[in-house]
């Protein structure tokens, strides 16, 4: 019995001892799987930054208040503007040049879909050049919009332009972010004529707005249909902030991730924070280039003398050294040598000094009053008026350094700060002495801006400047010859021809070749690469941790 009573006793312990496991086990069961579950969940990577304005309603065919970088995120076009000028694919995967460059046939990549989950195919593309040319006259400044005679798309996968005569900028300017990128057929409003309106920004890129609170923020999540590789990104929220000292306060605070552009931040405290060695601080090759346009077309900058007298009496390494902190480059022609066409070593730099400027005028006539110290001619004083943007810090600043600068050679400077649109009505009426303007960059340099010096409706300052040079003809007829030609060594020959003539004639007076800046923690910020254009942002170079 005792035996038995003992084997007994070890069964219903060892069943006991089961039963516990058993119910542990029953217990802890379901918070395993929980844990399982929330391991799996991925949280999903946000990068946060800030823009100066509102990012617009993302019409593909339209411009401001869009702004280029949210219809770059959203929308893709035929090809893409790659490193040193590269035409590379995008929608389209290959291209045919035939018939003497007035066909060029298209092959679209297959599969891709829109972010609603229609596929993009040549009737769609067909669709949104119908719609662009509709408004042509909106798009004349893009010259390849003036030359297309019809499109095709004889199959789902082929689309085809047609063109009036031979233009070699064609592929370029078809990489440009807008008018030239395609909506989803369910963007399209009543009639097709996106100049009045759209339905929704549907695009093929990498993203697509999520919500939007206007003048506050916008938010974008990654396109679930995207053909390419997809961002290492799931979120992008763009806040908008119109104050830089705000803006740099938002980044110390943690609340964005970055700053990146042109003037997003004053350079004065990109130096500090660069200095101070708790960001990464980067700066871009040489883009657009800020420049003084001269009008050739009245008052004293009419006389050449003048305007080379500017040119020589101009101190740009004070203003690079001390104004920019080194950060955006000297400039001493139109356009940087890193653009296509454009490094063919341009003769007459103008380098400062005061003897040679002082000397010019004086032999113009231009005679120092010695009470005013401003020179005179005929009774006349040396007098400029100068505009610029007065809620650009920049030029603000370089205003008053001009002013005084051109002092010592006694020509005398009248400062006209305006608001943006009046800025623009006097630099597209001419009504300047000088004014402070900008080349395009890439991709627009220089088919498109030297394109616009020939219209007086979009070549904003150049075309009121030039109308006093005698040689404009001329000027005007490389231009188109350079557009159409298909020989590069002659394309190259008419390029620098204009070039040199503007330099010659002193037209613009280069100042520095604007950058783009990033600013990021590097705890946050792991990885970053500038884009080929600074038009665009780099979303898919930035890894966040």
């Amino acid at each position: 019995m005792h035996k038995k009573a003992k084997k007994s006793n070890r069964f219903k312990n060892s069943f006991l001892i089961t039963a516990v496991f058993l119910i542990m086990g029953t217990a802890c069961a379901p918070q395993q799987e929980q844990n399982k579950t929330s391991s799996a969940i991925k949280t999903p990577k946000v990068l946060t930054v800030s823009w100066n304005k509102d990012v617009g309603d993302l019409n593909a065919h339209t411009y401001t208040p869009n702004q280029f970088f949210a219809q770059a995120s959203v929308y893709e076009g035929l090809l893409k503007y790659g490193k040193d000028g590269k035409i590379e694919p995008s929608l389209a995967t290959s291209w045919k040049i035939e018939e003497n460059g007035k066909k060029i046939t298209f092959s679209l990549r297959k599969g891709v879909k829109f972010s609603d989950g229609t596929p993009f195919t040549a009737k769609n593309a067909k669709r949104n050049f119908d719609a662009i040319l509709k408004n042509q006259k909106a798009h004349a400044w893009m010259e390849v919009m003036n030359q297309i005679e019809t499109t095709q798309a004889p199959t789902d996968d082929v689309f085809v332009i047609r063109l009036k005569n031979a233009y070699e900028p064609a592929l370029q300017e078809l990489t440009y972010i807008r008018p030239v990128r395609f909506m989803g057929d369910a963007a399209f409003p009543e009639g097709d004529d996106t100049s009045k309106g759209f339905k929704s920004p549907i695009g093929t890129g990498p993203w697509m707005l999520d919500t939007y609170e206007k003048d506050k923020q916008a938010v974008f999540k990654r396109n679930p249909y995207y053909w390419g590789t997809p961002p290492s990104i799931d979120e992008i929220r763009v806040v908008v902030i119109p104050d830089g000292e705000v803006r740099t306060l938002a980044l110390k605070n943690g609340e964005i991730d970055l700053i990146y552009g042109i003037g997003l931040i004053n350079l004065d405290t990109f130096k500090k924070l660069k200095e101070e060695g708790l960001y990464t601080t980067s700066v871009s090759p040489p883009l657009a280039t800020r420049t003084m346009v001269l009008n050739t077309n009245r008052g004293p900058t009419s006389e050449i003398a003048v305007r080379r007298a500017l040119q020589y009496g101009f101190d740009k390494k004070t203003i690079i050294d001390f104004l920019f902190h080194g950060i955006e480059p000297q400039a001493d022609q139109l356009m940087s040598p890193n653009i296509p066409y454009v490094d063919q070593n341009i003769a007459n730099a103008y380098p400062y000094d005061l003897i040679k400027a002082n000397g010019i005028l004086e032999d113009a006539g231009w005679l120092m009053d010695p009470k005013t110290q401003i020179r005179q001619k005929q009774g006349k004083p040396l007098q400029l008026s100068l505009r610029y943007l007065r809620a650009d810090s920049v030029q603000s600043q370089l205003a008053t350094y001009v002013k005084t600068n051109f002092k010592k050679i006694g020509v005398e400077i009248l400062l006209l700060g305006e608001e943006e649109q009046q800025f623009w009505d006097y630099a597209f009426k001419g009504d300047f002495d000088i004014v402070f303007d900008e080349t395009w960059g890439a991709p627009y340099d220089p088919h498109s801006y030297l394109s616009a010096m020939r219209k007086d409706e979009h070549s904003s300052s150049s075309f009121q400047a030039q109308k006093g040079l005698g040689i404009r003809t001329q000027l005007h007829a490389w231009i188109d010859q350079a557009l159409v030609t298909l020989d590069e060594t002659q394309r190259r020959t008419l390029y620098r021809n204009v070039l040199q003539t503007l330099q010659d004639e002193a037209v613009y007076i280069p100042i520095s070749y604007q950058v783009n800046v990033a600013v990021y923690d590097p705890k946050r910020i792991t990885s970053f690469q500038f884009p080929s254009t600074h038009y665009e942002f780099p979303w898919h170079a930035i890894e966040k941790q």
